[in-house]
């Protein structure tokens, strides 16, 4: 079987890649994360909406952010053109995760056919396979983000909308106008980083003990064939 380190490169940021991808769209995709902080937040009672109106207008709002739907709407609630054309935004990009998250996970399964049918391996990086490289890299970064982000939440709020949506301010809602902000309070923004940054660290940790593991797996045999 051929091996190559560029096949292990190209595994280690799929495996990468996947697991970004996924931990963003987790928030994305699990509306239940959300309805889970309307009793907790007091949003009915800070808002004089019922629980059910809340629901319709986060539903509605995330059904045109995911491109479920080509109308935008937010129930019960006021919205403006210019709140609107954030959400447009954040439609963009949550349609690229997606989309990122569904190739990769059909690239890693095309890698994974090719190992199987012998045709490519790929050859340990400074002993380490790609598993190993893939939860390290990304781990070792985004805890450096994590530590910056736990210093000033607020200014990293800020800092990731001048990153993600450079020269634009509609993220700056006014309530009277766009009424949607009242029921996305900031503190469920810093739950869903910290949701994506445990399953982050989580995967990532599984990836490093995954590639440990095997390489424990190969080295017995021959520790075993060394004592006699």
């Amino acid at each position: 079987m051929k091996t190559s380190k560029p096949f292990a490169g190209l595994i280690a940021v799929t495996l990468a890649l996947t697991l970004l991808s996924g931990a963003i769209a987790a928030p994305i995709l699990c509306r239940p994360f959300y309805y889970a902080h309307i009793g907790p937040l007091g949003l009915a009672e800070k808002t004089g909406l019922t629980e059910e109106e809340i629901k319709t207008a986060f539903d509605q709002m995330l059904d045109y952010c995911q491109g479920k739907s080509e109308e935008f709407s937010t129930g019960v609630l006021k919205w403006s053109e210019s709140g609107k054309s954030h959400f447009t935004d954040v439609r963009l990009l949550f349609q690229l995760d997606l989309n990122v998250f569904s190739c990769c996970l059909g690239l890693l399964a095309a890698l994974a056919v090719l190992v199987r049918l012998g045709r490519q391996r790929p050859e340990p990086i400074l002993g380490r396979g790609p598993a190993f490289w893939a939860g390290t890299g990304l781990g070792s970064v985004f805890l450096i983000v994590a530590a910056l982000a736990a210093l000033d939440f607020d200014r990293a709020f800020v800092v990731f909308h001048a990153l993600f949506f450079p020269g634009k301010d509609n993220w700056l809602f006014d309530p009277a106008q766009d009424q949607i902000i009242t029921i996305l309070p900031q503190a469920f923004f810093r739950n869903c980083a910290i949701l994506i940054l445990a399953i982050l660290i989580a995967g990532c940790a599984a990836l490093v003990l995954f590639d440990l593991a095997r390489k424990k797996g190969r080295e017995a045999p021959l520790s075993t064939l060394q004592k006699f």
